[in-house]
C-alpha cells in the first residue's frame, strides 16, 4: 500500500518548479493531490500529468 493512500494534499504553486515537483511526488505515493497556481493553465497541466 502506498504510503500516502488515502491523504489528501493542498499544493499551492503546483504548476511549475518545487510545487509541480511535490505534486508529482505526492501523487506517485497515492496522495490525492489538489494542485493550485495563480496561473490556471499551468496547474490544469500538473494534473494532466498526475493523471497519467
Amino acid at each position: 500500500m502506498p504510503e500516502f493512500a488515502g491523504k489528501a494534499a493542498l499544493v499551492t504553486g503546483a504548476g511549475s518548479g518545487i510545487g509541480r515537483a511535490i505534486s508529482l511526488a505526492l501523487a506517485a505515493r497515492g496522495a490525492f493531490v489538489w494542485a493550485t497556481d495563480f496561473d490556471e493553465a499551468s496547474a490544469n497541466g500538473t494534473a494532466e500529468l498526475i493523471e497519467q
